[in-house]
Order: structure tokens, then sequence, then C-alpha cells
């Protein structure tokens, strides 16, 4: 699926596929860089920041603890 429009557009367009349990999450492909990506976080994130619908911290200080993944047990410890 393509997004096009401005940001309140493209919001709109993400906000519904979400909602309708179309997504649960979604892969950029930018065609144009910088320009794009500096679209994307700079107007399209605070649009559905805004709306609640994206973070605007992260609770842990790891990728691990942001995607609430374990700490698996560690192979080379003998318990």
């Amino acid at each position: 699926m393509i997004f096009f429009g401005n940001e309140v557009d493209i919001a709109d367009q993400m906000q519904a596929w979400f909602e309708q349990g179309g997504s649960d999450g979604f892969m950029m492909a930018l065609p144009i860089l910088p320009e794009s990506l500096t679209d994307i976080t700079g107007k399209v994130v605070p649009e559905l920041q805004r709306r609640g619908l994206f973070r605007t911290e992260y609770e842990g200080r790891t990728l691990r603890e942001n995607l609430g993944l374990a700490i698996p047990q560690n192979r080379y410890i003998s318990t």
C-alpha cells in the first residue's frame, strides 16, 4: 500500500489501517533521501504523536527493553 498526501492525510491513512487491525507497524520505503526521511520524522511522526499513536519517549534504555523482550539466560554461566 502506498500512502500519499500531506502529513495529516498520511497519518489518517496509517491510523485507519492500525485501528482496523490491518497493521501492527509500518515499513517505510523512502524514495528520496534525506528529504523523505525528514518529512516522515518532522511531519508525520509528530502528527501521530498528537493523536497518541506514536510514542513520545522510550521506557527502556535498550532496544530489547523497548521491544518488551526478556533477557535470555546466559548459556555460559552454570546454574
